[in-house]
Order: C-alpha cells, then sequence, then structure tokens
C-alpha cells in the first residue's frame, strides 16, 4: 500500500469535493482484515479538533457500505470527548463504528466519573468502545468496564513493560487488545506470543488514501432545506428542494444507500429516501453538509444543467413509463452528468451512488428506455437534428411533446433556483 503518514499537502483541495482519508487495516492472527482505523488527512496532526471529528465522519459516512473505504469490517474512528455528543452519531449505524476514547489531559477523578455516563450511553446505543493502554490506569478503572478493545502502543512500550500490561488487561478486561504501531516481526512475535488477537501497524499494511468524493450544495438550499424539516415541512416540499440541487441530491442518495447508514432496502427516490431518513436525521445530516460546505466545487453551470436534465427526463417519462420508472428517470437525467460533477470517470462515479444495476447500465450504455430518453435529451441540449430525429424514432414520443416538456424543464428549473 501507498505511504502516506505525513498529513496531505496544503496543495491538497479541502472540503466535500475532496476529502483526504485514509485507512489502515486491523488484522488478526491470520492476516484477515476485521476492521480499518479512519485518519483524516485534510488537517494537519495538531488540528485534531471536535469538528474534524464531525467532517471526518461526516466524510466516511457515504462510503461505508463500499469496499474502498471499509467493506464488510468495522471502522475504527478518532474522536475528541467534545465530539462524542455530536448529532453527526445518529446518522449512522453503530454496530460497526468502533470511537476510539482518548485519554483525559488531566485525569482527575471527578472528569473521569463525569465522562463515565456519556461512555455507557455510547455503548447502550450499540457502538463499540476502543481506548488506548491509558485506561489501563488505576485512575481510568470506571472506564475499564466499557472498553471493547484496547490499544497498546509498541512504538512506546518496551517489551517488560508491554508484557505486564497485557497480562494485566487480560485479567481486569474483556476488551480485545490491539497491538498498533507494529513495525518488525519480533514486535509481532512478543505480542502474539502473549495472547494479543489483534494487529496494526507498517509491518502488515501502511495506510491507503482514498479521497471522498462529495459534491458541495448551493448552501442556500441547504438552509431552506433545514428549515423546512425544522417546520415539518411536507415531503413533496423537501423533495422539491432535493431535486434543485444536484449537490444535495447526489449527497442524500449516497448516504441512503450506504450500509453504515443500516437500511436493508435498495432506494431509488428522493421520496423514499425522505421517509425512510426521516425529519430527525434528515435536519442532522444537512446541517453537517452545511457545516462542511467548500468553494472549489464542480461550476454552477454544470449543476444547473444536472436539474434540467433531470426535470425534463421525468417529464418524458411521465408519458409513457410506470410511475416508480418515472422517479428513476429524474435519476438517471440528473447523476448522469456525475463525471462532470466529480471529475472522474462516469463509470466509477456511479459506483458511488449504488443505484440499480439498471439503472447504472441504461446510463451507460443508452439502453432500455431511460438511455433512450437520455440521448434524446442529450440530442436536445446539443442541437444535433440528426441524432434527435434518431433518438425520437426509438421512442413513443412526438416533437411537440418533447419540445414541450423541454420548455417546461427549463421554466422548472429557473424557478426552482430563484426559490
Amino acid at each position: 500500500m501507498t505511504d502516506i503518514s505525513t498529513p496531505a499537502s496544503s496543495g491538497q483541495r479541502n472540503g466535500p469535493a475532496g476529502a483526504m482519508i485514509a485507512r489502515q487495516a486491523i488484522v488478526n492472527a491470520k492476516q484477515a482484515v476485521v476492521g480499518y482505523e479512519l485518519l483524516d488527512r485534510s488537517h494537519a496532526r495538531d488540528d485534531h479538533t471536535a469538528a474534524s471529528d464531525v467532517l471526518a465522519l461526516f466524510n466516511a459516512l457515504s462510503h461505508a457500505g463500499s469496499e474502498e473505504i471499509v467493506g464488510k469490517s468495522l471502522l475504527f474512528v478518532n474522536c475528541t470527548h467534545e465530539s462524542l455528543s455530536g448529532g453527526h452519531l445518529e446518522l449512522v449505524n453503530p454496530d460497526r463504528i468502533v470511537l476510539e476514547i482518548p485519554p483525559l489531559a488531566h485525569p482527575a477523578a471527578e472528569e473521569i466519573a463525569a465522562r463515565q455516563p456519556i461512555l455507557a450511553a455510547l455503548r447502550e446505543r450499540g457502538f463499540h468502545l476502543a481506548f488506548n493502554q491509558s485506561v489501563l490506569e488505576s485512575a481510568y478503572a470506571p472506564w475499564l468496564a466499557q472498553a471493547d478493545f484496547i490499544k497498546l502502543d509498541l512504538s512506546v512500550l518496551p517489551p517488560d513493560q508491554a508484557t505486564v500490561l497485557i497480562h494485566y488487561a487480560q485479567r481486569e478486561s474483556k476488551a480485545e487488545l490491539i497491538a498498533e504501531k507494529l513495525e518488525t516481526a519480533q514486535q509481532y512475535d512478543m505480542a502474539s506470543s502473549l495472547g494479543v488477537g489483534l494487529f496494526q501497524g507498517y509491518w502488515f499494511a501502511r495506510p491507503a488514501l482514498v479521497q471522498a468524493k462529495l459534491l458541495s450544495p448551493v448552501q442556500a438550499n441547504i438552509l431552506e432545506l433545514l428549515n423546512l424539516v425544522r417546520k415539518q415541512a411536507n415531503t413533496d416540499q423537501i423533495e422539491d428542494v432535493l431535486k434543485r440541487d444536484a449537490g444535495l441530491a447526489f449527497n442524500l442518495m449516497r448516504l441512503i444507500n450506504s450500509a453504515g447508514l443500516g437500511l436493508r432496502r435498495e432506494i431509488t427516490s428522493f421520496r423514499q429516501a425522505v421517509m425512510l431518513l426521516g425529519l430527525k436525521k434528515l435536519f442532522r445530516w444537512a446541517a453537517l453538509l452545511l457545516t462542511a460546505a467548500r468553494l472549489g466545487g464542480p461550476p454552477p453551470a454544470v449543476g444547473q444543467t444536472a436539474v434540467v436534465r433531470g426535470r425534463f427526463m421525468e417529464l418524458l417519462a411521465q408519458e409513457f413509463l410506470a410511475p416508480e420508472q418515472v422517479d428513476e428517470a429524474f435519476l438517471a437525467g440528473m447523476f448522469s452528468m456525475l463525471d462532470q460533477m466529480l471529475d472522474m470517470p462516469l463509470h466509477q462515479a456511479l459506483q458511488l451512488l449504488d443505484l440499480p444495476t439498471e439503472v447504472v447500465s441504461q446510463i451507460e450504455h443508452h439502453d432500455g428506455p431511460l438511455g433512450k430518453l437520455l440521448l434524446l435529451v442529450q440530442a436536445c441540449e446539443t442541437s444535433s437534428d440528426e441524432d434527435f430525429d434518431h433518438a425520437l424514432q426509438a421512442l413513443p414520443l412526438t416533437s411537440q411533446q418533447v419540445n414541450m416538456a423541454h420548455l417546461q424543464a427549463l421554466a422548472w428549473a429557473d424557478r426552482m433556483c430563484e426559490a
């Protein structure tokens, strides 16, 4: 794997459009991966704050069901104590999340006792908790029972001290032990012979970099979405905001179909996404998206064209397709421009969404009714009479229907952007 042990350079583009996330594998004695530690490379190491914790997890949320981040493994996330009560944790499926809890700067007994109920509540909600070797100190005895994992840093522990701590941890807790920062065969042999079952470090794998792909929505649209959700607006009003902003639409569909959210069905429309996510989680998601918004996304014209294309295809689909395919037509039209939105190949960009296979195929290969509609819409955009006539012949539509739908789509998009 590529060694990226230094932070991302200042020249890297920050924010949702290019958040730099690294992962490092945690393996068992058979060298099978059981989890990955998430490493935020968008900030320097000394910029680790509650806000950066929230953004790092938020950027990874949409990838938590895909192989490029965690596959089916556990995700170990570094935390500050301030971020443990953040609303971002309401969005995730806790079963696969391990929160790495740092020691306190000043481990006073009253401060340790005050944090205890927060840790217990997180475990009760289903999160796993990991601590470093500091939790084995007598001052942290109230936290030790909450430990699902204890990480032992072999880069700072001499063998005799590591041996004592391993025996103590095995005797006093039920936590699984992880030997981390493992760099030599001797370190591995020593930890393994003492009964440590999990390992992390350069001896097995260096951190591998993944550039999380999220779009930057228009902040005004995020604010409107927040206001609508806060007022408990109806689903139609919320759906209209999502349809007017390609960035909002992409990010929501990417999140809703992620295994990190724990849903058991595939979502193919905004209405389904809003109803299944619920207003409370939708509000938290939009609030996080607002804090994560950055400059440097795709040009506004790209998002505008995507919105028009989605509405255009939706109107045409209403003429001859079933209602569920009408919803898919809007998604297919909007997300057919993901390559330009994300500056990456279309096939790779579509894999980020976990759309139904048949929808992806129609977008990529222009087969099926949605693919044929897409060819027609693209011909209208280029004003090619030859391409338009050829595409129209493959569909049960008239040129009058197409022209009317195009004008309606343009007018609708203008109204949406002015709303």
